[in-house]
């Protein structure tokens, strides 16, 4: 991330929303909207011309979907993240967006403050999930018990369901950010899932 704004790219059919969003963003001064889209092709361009640190993506655009744009975004090998901006709180939607590679998952009726923190958050490694999003992933699927973790395991998924940066996590553990890597990447593998979005829920779903 630059050291001294969020980049982001906004990616929406609708003008007017873009608008607004980039009139809200453009108002703080720690975010910075670096490029624009109106569908899913456009904002895998952008996002290979561009590099930003955040896409704030639609779900329902014309031509390529906001899910497999958000596939195609992570597939490209680039650090961008994408937090998902959307009217639909359907599990299917919810699911197949999570699924792909968000991070995050907002509504479009949420509060002007939130979308900003969302952001942020997002920035900070973190993942900003709407209350029925949260939901939905929560009940999705029965996964495995933390006797399939070691004792570091549990602590740092612990440490991720809180929100903590591999950083912060190993500065907490008093471990390297190298084997909190590693200790993610086994946890992952044994439980299951595919990022730390979804670590982190299935520590709150095994209250850990």
């Amino acid at each position: 991330m630059s050291e001294d704004k969020i980049r982001v790219v906004l990616v929406d059919d609708h003008a007017v929303i873009r608008a607004g969003l980039a009139q809200l963003l453009g108002g703080t001064p720690d975010i910075e909207v670096v490029g624009e889209a109106g569908n899913g092709d456009e904002a895998l361009e952008r996002v290979r011309a561009l590099e930003p640190d955040v896409v704030l993506m639609d779900l329902q655009m014309p031509g390529t979907d906001g899910v497999t744009a958000t596939r195609q975004i992570k597939e490209s090998g680039l650090s961008t993240d994408v937090l998902v901006l959307t009217s639909f709180s359907d599990n299917e939607r919810i699911l197949g967006a999570m699924d792909a590679g968000a991070v995050g998952y907002l509504l479009k009726d949420a509060d002007p403050d939130d979308v900003l923190a969302g952001i942020r958050a997002v920035a900070r490694g973190e993942s900003p999930i709407h209350p029925k999003a949260a939901r939905a992933l929560l009940g999705a699927r029965p996964g495995p018990t933390r006797a399939q973790l070691t004792n570091r395991e549990v602590e740092v998924l612990a440490l991720v369901r809180e929100g903590l940066a591999n950083k912060q996590i190993a500065r907490r553990l008093d471990i390297s950010e190298r084997t909190v890597k590693a200790h993610l990447t086994s946890a992952f593998s044994r439980i299951g899932v595919a990022d730390r979005t979804q670590a982190a829920l299935w520590a709150e779903r095994n209250r850990i």
